[in-house]
């Protein structure tokens, strides 16, 4: 079955305030289900990769690379900003970091820390806070942190689905 490509998709934003609670819970429970999903696997098999596409564990690294970036437009949304700041499209960050190179566990480790901080942030957010807005650079759109929260939960889905099936092609050229 064919993915939707990550900067292909459009997202429905404008959410109400009381799905909040709702979609937080998706974006705390990421470590655990991320964990539960590669926590075991070999390191050979998490660090190898299939059409020159990242492995598993640079799949687990990019999330730990985007965590700043979300952190981030929660405190533009917070100062008001008109924009909220720009992802890199390339993403460089993941290209160069070696997540091969390091220990799943402390990838696993490093983006439980930054998401559990990130969460414990949001939790904070009074009702005014979570309504603010500002303009996605790529979407062209308003966001909310609710709807930021939405796109995060979304990215978090994708990558997870990504794993999934990088596992179950490795698995099946090795049956």
């Amino acid at each position: 079955m064919s993915r939707r490509r990550w900067f292909e998709r459009q997202f429905e934003l404008g959410l109400p305030l009381d799905a909040f609670p709702d979609i937080v819970e998706r974006v705390r429970g990421t470590p655990a289900r991320l964990e539960e999903r590669v926590g075991q696997l070999p390191s050979p098999l998490l660090a190898s990769r299939l059409d020159d596409q990242w492995s598993i564990q640079e799949n687990v690294g990019h999330l730990l690379d985007l965590e700043p970036l979300w952190s981030g437009r929660v405190a533009d949304l917070l100062e008001g900003k008109p924009d909220l700041r720009e992802a890199d499209l390339q993403n460089r960050k993941t290209h160069e970091a070696g997540h091969n190179e390091r220990r799943v566990q402390e990838l696993l480790r490093a983006f439980r820390k930054a998401r559990m901080s990130m969460v414990g942030q949001l939790e904070a957010l009074t009702d005014q806070q979570l309504a603010l807005t500002s303009r996605h650079p790529r979407l062209r759109q308003p966001m909310s942190v609710v709807d930021l929260c939405f796109l995060v939960a979304e990215h978090d889905d994708h990558h997870l689905a990504r794993i999934t099936e990088v596992l179950a092609r490795m698995r099946n050229a090795l049956a």
